[in-house]
């Protein structure tokens, strides 16, 4: 295992919970190990700009418990360049940097893979996003704490719907991803959750609705994830309009889902991750990104992460459907 690299961190894209965590792991990793530890901050837009110092252990004390991100993060159009790259390149020679880790998800995975194809650099990925949609991993940073924040919403908007019998569909984030959507949904004992890997119609949806209230049902909550394709919140609420004379209401989380602390799970999470994530720059891995699958850590090259698609156990989906249904299923009898 070799020692005394010059290792920078930062934090790329959309902020999640346990940024900070992870930030803490990969920096007194890398001090534990010898190594000189650097914080890139703003991203690869930072970096372009040698927004770069050296950090110590103590740079990192205390953040462990904050949300957002210590390294802050931006989005950088100048990086999608080959002169921007170059740019960046530049600044990490300035300091004698090396390796860097990335923390980041897919958008941020894509651009060290070109940063490491076109320019002699040692990188890492550690996935850190919301949406939980990185090939590679069982679960991302900040997956976890979105979900809690979410369902915390749900819990009291079913208060809401049960005193004034309405009817809530409650969009949480997941572009391209429904796990958010499946979670919270089951979590808070919704009647019916639409994510993009099962698109359900909007004729079905209506009909499993029109059940329920006929078969007595007041108040009842839909989940949909932001990336679902039948529809959105507002052409689906029109369509229920039309069939079922119901309070409706639409309520759009937002950005409140990246916020707040981490919850213990992505804190321990986060932490793994960063440490492997040195671990696995000391062993001269490079262009992979280090996730944890089986509770086991996992190295997987980075354009695997998003190139490849992330099963869903759609059993989830089906268990919802059964705890959520109104009236019990015929047995068939065969004679």
């Amino acid at each position: 295992m070799g020692q005394g690299k010059y290792i920078g961190v930062l934090s790329s894209g959309g902020d999640a919970p346990g940024m900070n965590a992870a930030i803490r792991a990969v920096v007194r990793t890398g001090i534990y190990h010898g190594n000189t530890m650097f914080g890139i901050k703003r991203g690869y837009q930072g970096m372009i700009e040698g927004d770069i110092e050296q950090v110590n252990r103590y740079f990192v004390s205390n953040i462990i418990k904050d949300g957002g991100t210590v390294l802050q993060t931006a989005r950088s159009s100048e990086f999608l360049t080959k002169e921007g790259r170059e740019k960046a390149f530049k600044s990490l020679k300035r300091f004698g940097i090396d390796s860097i880790i990335v923390i980041g998800g897919d958008g941020s995975f894509r651009g060290l893979h070109q940063l490491i194809q076109e320019f002699p650099i040692q990188g890492i990925g550690v996935p850190g996003t919301i949406d939980n949609d990185l090939y590679g991993t069982d679960f991302t940073i900040g997956f976890d704490t979105a979900v809690n924040t979410a369902l915390e919403a749900i819990d009291k908007i079913r208060d809401t719907a049960s005193s004034h019998s309405r009817l809530f569909i409650i969009e949480v984030m997941g572009r391209t991803s429904g796990y958010i959507a499946l979670y919270t949904g089951i979590g808070g004992g919704a009647e019916d959750i639409l994510i993009p890997e099962s698109p359900m119609q909007i004729p079905q949806l209506v009909s499993e609705l029109e059940a329920q209230y006929k078969a007595g049902k007041k108040s009842s909550i839909i989940v949909i994830a932001e990336g679902e394709t039948t529809g959105g919140a507002a052409e689906i609420k029109a369509a229920i309009e039309r069939v079922i004379n119901w309070d409706i209401k639409v309520s759009v989380l937002g950005h409140v889902q990246r916020g707040g602390d981490p919850s213990a799970f992505d804190r321990v999470l986060a932490s793994r991750l960063g440490y492997e994530s040195v671990l696995a720059v000391m062993n001269n891995e490079t262009d992979k990104m280090v996730g944890m699958v089986n509770k086991s850590p996992v190295l997987t090259p980075l354009q695997d992460t998003w190139t490849k698609k992330k099963d869903m156990d759609l059993t989830y989906l089906k268990m919802n459907e059964v705890l959520a249904a109104q009236q019990v299923k015929a047995l068939e009898v065969t004679v």
